[in-house]
């Protein structure tokens, strides 16, 4: 519908507004998603600090339900540090090359791959993990899941969320160790080998 044309009648909500010259307005839709425009910050996928010996990698790739790159999804992570500690630091969105502030946001490139580099996780209880919500188009709300490390066996054995899945569906939630300090992490939005996701209450 051209602007020009509009009549200032407000819409309601579930029916079509008819203007005044016959014509039936466009529906409403869903528009983007835009992520890429001002989420991602520069080094967002760099939570460890610069040159740090711990330093890990983990990269994988968001895929859809017919197993196809999503190349616009969005992804942020939450950690505890090294040492255990919940509390952070401030100035998540800043990166001044030794700070860990427990956060990081990376999208995924035209192959749907993303890649963070952080220090391996460390909580007080439980099992070391990092926490992990995803953007993508067609969501209309962000979804939730973990990143559990191989490494971690014992721990993660006693895990109560991943002692409470089958063998197929934990496996969803732990890494693949490539190397020494690189992991694989994937992601599928739905369909076999779905991730499975958590729902906060």
């Amino acid at each position: 519908m051209n602007p020009a044309e509009n009549t200032g009648v407000p819409a309601t909500p579930g029916t079509a507004l008819q203007a005044a010259n016959g014509r039936q307005a466009t529906p409403g839709q869903t528009i983007g998603p835009f992520f890429g425009y001002a989420l991602p910050f520069a080094h967002g996928g760099d939570m460890a600090p610069t040159g740090h010996p711990d330093t890990i990698t983990i990269h994988g790739a968001v895929h859809d339900g017919a197993g196809q790159p999503v190349p616009d999804a969005l992804l942020e992570f939450w950690q505890a540090g090294h040492d255990g500690s919940l509390t952070g630091n401030p100035g998540s969105l800043h990166r001044d090359g030794h700070t860990f502030t427990g956060f990081g946001r990376v999208p995924t490139g035209p192959d749907g791959h993303w890649v963070l580099r952080t220090l391996p996780p460390a909580v007080p209880a439980g099992a070391p993990h990092i926490a992990v919500a995803v953007f993508a188009r067609g969501l209309l709300h962000r979804l939730f899941t973990r990143i559990y490390l191989p490494g971690n066996a014992r721990a993660n054995a006693a895990d109560p969320l991943l002692r409470g899945l089958d063998p197929a569906r934990r496996a969803t939630l732990v890494a693949h160790a490539e190397s020494d300090r690189v992991f694989r992490f994937d992601v599928r939005l739905q369909g076999d080998g779905e991730t499975v996701f958590l729902e906060h209450r």
